[in-house]
């Protein structure tokens, strides 16, 4: 049974930091897709950030560039958020998000539809 779960989420002041961690369990993701996905009140579920887990290859959303960095540990089946520089708009729940298995596909990593497993998310609240 393949398992995401996420922690680190918290509340921070404009301008902090905070890390997010997604720990997967019951397979290995070599050749998927690993991905950050948020979900503010009223919103759609947008896409974050994506990293393979491959490669060093890494796409972000416009609106975290040069704040957020998403890198992952293959050794232990994990990839993290490090969010800088937070705003008041960054305020969302957090989902990771593992995807891509269909063999000689590629996958974007952009959007939700390419991810089998989520995570249950985990609350990033940014006070101004």
């Amino acid at each position: 049974q393949v398992q995401l779960v996420e922690s680190g989420g918290g509340l921070v002041q404009a301008g902090g930091s905070l890390r997010l961690s997604c720990a997967a369990s019951g397979r290995t993701f070599s050749d998927y897709i690993m991905g950050w996905f948020r979900q503010a009140p009223g919103k759609e579920r947008e896409f974050v950030a994506v990293i393979r887990w491959s490669s060093t290859s890494t796409y972000y959303a416009d609106s975290v560039k040069g704040r957020f960095t998403i890198s992952r540990d293959n050794a232990k089946n994990t990839w993290y958020l490090q969010m800088n520089s937070l705003k008041p708009e960054d305020t969302a729940v957090y989902y990771c998000a593992a995807g891509g298995s269909a063999p000689g596909r590629y996958y974007s990593g952009l959007s939700r539809y390419e991810y089998d497993y989520w995570g249950q998310g985990t609350q990033v609240t940014v006070s101004s």
